[in-house]
């Protein structure tokens, strides 16, 4: 193991492009900060985070890095997870040093004026001298369609778009509700539909939270317009941030995330038709037809554990998940909402008793 202060790890205000955050399962898997996985496997998505000193411009009611979270932005969790400081330069030598390990790399970009013009800058320095396929998680109100096309000819393989609320009175009540907020739900799908024309089939992805006070028929009604659009959802579980506007709201029942983890699965794996999945007079699900016996074999094995996988961009052959994202959901002292790794007979057994299934199928 590298000490840490042979890396220079940093607490100080030192701003994008010349220092980015990585997720701490980034800095272990770099060696560039001590720890381990509570179980062992291969990781190689890295994440960086754009960083500055007055932070992101956007208030998500659910967000670590909103606005108006207390405390200073360099001492914010995202998604729950320490994001360290690092420089950039001396990170993409590190991940070079590892690039055999590397299946994919992801810049999250946040809400500020000058998240476009870094995001190219440590783009170019990552092309120098990474080959690993390289994500984009956009900040919508930073950019336009020729942007886009900037991040296309630079070499971005894939764009994803935090979407986060699937409605717009969801989206509206925890993303723009707020005193000067400036985030548009028009403005989004306009950065979603602009990807799509200018990257293509498979391209782009739209991050979805399950729990921020959606129905289930909202989320399936998305997944199949996404579907018939050709652009893939991933699928989050809300997992509150202490002190945030909805640090006291409940997460969403591990039986319903498990239900809607193993519908997405049959509509994108199985082309399942959307009149086989029956809801209640709240928009819950309440009923998933097995007549096929395609689906009733699904249910049977469910699918070895991958529709409760994380979602994420792929390798660069397309055949796993390169960015898993570990604890993206959940405590790392809570149950797997969502597995790095391919889950074992003994979790299968307990996904099977928190999905009920008896409760829903015919």
């Amino acid at each position: 193991m590298i000490p840490q202060n042979d890396v220079a790890l940093s607490t100080e205000k030192k701003m994008s492009p010349d220092f980015v955050r990585i997720s701490a399962a980034s800095a272990i898997a770099l060696r560039l900060q001590s720890g381990r996985f509570s179980r062992e496997f291969e990781f190689g998505g890295i994440n960086l985070l754009l960083n500055y000193e007055d932070g992101c411009m956007s208030d998500c009611g659910y967000c670590g890095l909103a606005r108006t979270r207390p405390g200073e932005y360099e001492e914010k969790s995202f998604i729950r997870v320490e994001w360290p400081l690092v420089d950039t330069d001396l990170l993409v030598d590190r991940m070079a040093e590892h690039h055999d390990k590397l299946t994919r790399l992801c810049i999250s970009m946040v809400t500020h004026g000058h998240a476009y013009r870094d995001t190219v800058d440590i783009t170019k320095r990552l092309n120098k001298k990474i080959t690993a396929p390289l994500s984009i998680l956009v900040a919508p109100p930073t950019l336009n369609k020729e942007k886009l096309q900037v991040f296309k000819d630079l070499g971005v393989d894939m764009i994803g778009v935090g979407l986060d609320a699937v409605n717009e009175n969801v989206f509206r009540q925890h993303r723009t509700d707020v005193p000067n907020g400036s985030l548009r739900w028009k403005n989004y799908w306009d950065i979603i539909n602009y990807s799509r024309e200018i990257f293509g089939p498979w391209k782009v992805n739209i991050h979805t939270v399950v729990g921020l006070g959606e129905t289930d028929k909202d989320l399936i009604d998305l997944f199949y317009h996404l579907r018939e659009n050709q652009i893939l959802p991933y699928l989050f579980s809300f997992n509150p941030e202490p002190d945030s506007r909805m640090g006291n709201w409940d997460k969403a029942s591990i039986t319903r995330w498990r239900r809607i983890q193993l519908v997405k699965h049959l509509i994108e794996n199985y082309d399942y038709d959307q009149s086989n999945v029956k809801f209640d007079e709240k928009g819950f699900i309440n009923q998933i037809k097995t007549t096929d016996n395609s689906i009733s074999r699904v249910l049977n094995s469910l699918d070895k554990g991958i529709p409760f996988m994380t979602n994420g961009c792929p390798n660069e052959a397309g055949t796993e998940v390169g960015c898993s994202r570990p604890y993206g959901s959940y405590k790392p002292s809570e149950t797997f909402r969502d597995f790095p790794f391919q889950p074992v007979e003994d979790d299968l057994t307990l996904i099977r008793s928190e999905l009920a299934l008896e409760e829903i199928t015919n």
